[in-house]
């Protein structure tokens, strides 16, 4: 990912350390040691979560597991939707290689399943279609770059593709009936809520997992319980890139 503009800036869940401003890529990040990370780098290498399941209920561990070892099959979308939707979230969440969260598979299974949030914009469809409508808006955008479509365009033309969209500026076929920038709040509200309650995200950022029945008990500024994660470098990204004048979308 080295050189990307990323403007969408949904791809920050990696800490911007570089000169170039840039989020550093995942080999530029240390290599996960214990347990799993999208695509094994990140600040908590000596971290995994799962080291704590014993703490947890026995119903707050099973659901946990679940989302490692039953992943929901693709019931909702089309073989063709899911191919360019499932290479989306990817590109939204700069998941280069394996192991890989499986975004799309979760979206997939609450959309089958109607949880939805239980409310949309007031000039958008139902949630499951501006999903649906989507994917043929993706690969009509990338056609506009020259590309067959969506999945089979270079990474390049994926990355303007959904910036644009980011910034509400796509524009003819299906955006010419669908609001580009109320879609994308849309779908990255799903994508980012299916990541960041995975496991593997949790390793990623350190978080210390469920609170019941332990509970946490250090909760000042700069400490941490004892079964919590250490950073491998101790720079704080907020103040880092405050400092600096970058700022995300």
């Amino acid at each position: 990912m080295a050189g990307k503009q990323r403007d969408f800036r949904l791809s920050d869940h990696l800490p911007n350390l570089r000169p170039d401003r840039q989020p550093p890529t995942p080999d530029e990040l240390p290599r996960q040691r214990n347990g799993v990370t999208p695509q094994m780098h990140g600040r908590y290498p000596d971290y995994n979560v799962l080291d704590e399941a014993g703490h947890w209920d026995e119903v707050t561990r099973r659901l946990v597991l679940e989302r490692i070892e039953q992943v929901p099959p693709i019931r909702f979308f089309t073989h063709d939707e899911a191919l360019t939707l499932g290479v989306f979230c990817d590109v939204v969440m700069a998941q280069d290689r394996e192991p890989k969260i499986p975004v799309l598979n979760v979206v997939d299974a609450k959309l089958f399943n109607g949880e939805l949030d239980g409310f949309h914009f007031a000039d958008m469809p139902d949630d499951r279609e501006t999903w649906r409508r989507l994917a043929p808006g993706l690969d009509a955008a990338a056609r506009q770059h020259g590309a067959g479509d969506f999945a089979g365009a270079s990474e390049d033309v994926q990355t303007k593709v959904v910036d644009a969209l980011a910034k509400g500026k796509l524009h003819g076929e299906v955006w010419d009936e669908l609001a580009p920038d109320k879609t994308w709040k849309v779908v990255s509200r799903a994508i980012l809520s299916a990541f960041y309650s995975h496991p593997w995200a949790w390793n990623e950022i350190g978080f210390g997992g469920p609170a019941y029945p332990r509970g946490y008990a250090r909760l000042g500024v700069g400490q941490r319980e004892s079964w919590e994660g250490a950073p491998a470098f101790e720079r704080d990204p907020v103040k880092d890139t405050e400092q600096r004048g970058v700022r995300g979308t």
